[in-house]
């Protein structure tokens, strides 16, 4: 590790080799299991599905080629559906010799039972949020098409994590959210033309991280604002635009309906400012 940072820590010097090969893809030793690329949609797909942990499996029983160790990291667990979590379950049992698996997981509790109980648990402290967008703004082969204003306000709301940033960035919902920020200025008929998509088969998580990024720019925005001795408005728009919200998801309300209410609402908010 850096000589600044303690000996505890996971950190390696950028320009170690093996930083180099494992940034690369090419690490003899090293197997990263995650979400791969659709190549017909040109962007992640949602899942890691079984093929993937079936090869990681496959590399575990190789030898290594430096006579080292054989290390599969999966990036993460939350990703897993329930195939892919049963064949690295498989593989966690009966691991072959000088073999290692580091599991990252955001959410420990929806793991697999008889996968937690088999790890040691190793809490990492979250990443700084200029860490996160650095990752952001590598990440172009990825599928992330956003502008970097997307990508800060992805970046502050990622809890310290890439993986969430990556996806809050890589949406429907942040596409809609990108129209939004776009425009000049926001009209009634733009409210309504933002909205729209949210009146299809948009899937859920779509939805949720459109409110997020929208819930977000705007208490961004009233923080700005009160800087400038004039954030009250913005601040109670934020206020009824979160609780609307979350009435919308208890009743379970039209979306596109729900999403051009809270638009008109940033609407008149951004008049009074």
């Amino acid at each position: 590790p850096p000589s600044h940072l303690s000996q505890t820590t996971l950190a390696v010097p950028e320009d170690a080799q093996s930083a180099h090969l494992l940034a690369a893809g090419a690490h003899p030793n090293i197997f990263v299991l995650q979400r791969a690329m659709d190549q017909r949609a040109k962007r992640l797909k949602t899942e890691i599905a079984v093929d993937d942990a079936r090869e990681a499996i496959s590399f575990t029983g190789m030898t290594s080629a430096t006579g080292g160790w054989r290390i599969v990291i999966v990036d993460s667990a939350d990703d897993l559906n329930l195939s892919s979590a049963n064949a690295l379950l498989k593989m966690i049992e009966e691991p072959p010799p000088r073999s290692l698996i580091l599991i990252v997981c955001h959410q420990p509790g929806r793991l697999l039972r008889t996968i937690r109980s088999r790890c040691i648990h190793l809490h990492l402290a979250p990443l700084p949020e200029a860490t996160v967008l650095q990752v952001l703004r590598s990440l172009p082969e990825m599928g992330v098409k956003a502008d970097d204003a997307t990508r800060r306000l992805a970046a502050s709301l990622s809890r310290g994590s890439p993986g969430r940033a990556l996806d809050l960035v890589g949406s429907k919902g942040a596409a809609a959210f990108a129209d939004l920020q776009s425009r000049p200025k926001l009209t009634p008929a733009g409210c309504i033309e933002i909205a729209a998509p949210f009146g299809g088969r948009i899937a859920a998580e779509d939805y949720a991280v459109f409110c997020e990024l929208l819930t977000g720019w705007v208490a961004n925005k009233a923080r700005e604002s009160a800087l400038l001795g004039h954030g009250q408005a913005l601040a109670l728009a934020h206020d009824d635009i979160v609780y609307s919200l979350r009435q919308a998801d208890a009743l379970n309300l039209d979306r596109r309906q729900t999403v051009t209410d809270a638009l008109m609402r940033l609407e008149e908010a951004l008049k009074a400012s």
